[in-house]
């Protein structure tokens, strides 16, 4: 019987991401907008101080309009037989592949309440990834070695994917 469980995980608190997402649309305008004029101005007249403010302002348009995405983000948990993978989502349009994990390969894993989690949050060499989008949720941590590195995945998963991966990880590496 094969074990499979998805969870996509969003923003609970939509209001505040739906705003700055729309503030972030219009500073798109705003700075694209003073770009082409700046443009205009550079084609009729060229000076330095234009120029500045043209490159300065078309970078601010860009940087806008991939920031704005992540107000509209959500990951994706995939588990399927003991492998994990995770993707995250941008605006339900873009996926973008995070990785992919064996669970029966960690060191230990549990939620992030308990205290073990504090022993491996204080190591200063280890490689941290935090792929969740509410603080308050149900925070899940992966500890694990790889090619002499440690890493440290943060996850959000749902109580029943948490039970399917204690079925896979060996004795002793779930602390809680």
């Amino acid at each position: 019987m094969d074990h499979f469980r998805e969870d996509i995980v969003g923003r609970r608190n939509t209001g505040l991401s739906g705003v700055f997402y729309f503030a972030g649309w219009a500073l798109v305008i705003v700075f694209g907008v003073y770009a082409l004029l700046m443009l205009q101005v550079l084609m009729l007249q060229f000076s330095v101080g234009a120029l500045v403010l043209f490159v300065l302002s078309a970078a601010a348009a860009v940087f806008f309009y991939f920031a704005k995405d992540e107000m509209k983000a959500e990951y994706e948990y995939t588990f399927t037989n003991g492998t994990l993978d995770f993707a995250k989502v941008l605006r339900g349009a873009r996926r973008k592949e995070l990785g992919s994990m064996t669970v029966a390969n960690v060191a230990a894993c549990g939620h992030v309440a308990h205290p073990s989690f504090k022993r491996y949050l204080s190591m200063r060499d280890a490689d941290r990834k935090n792929w969740f989008l509410n603080r308050d949720g149900n925070l899940f941590y992966f500890y694990y070695e790889k090619e002499g590195k440690k890493h440290i995945i943060v996850i959000e998963p749902s109580e029943e994917m948490v039970q399917l991966i204690r079925l896979y990880v060996p004795a002793g590496v779930y602390q809680g």
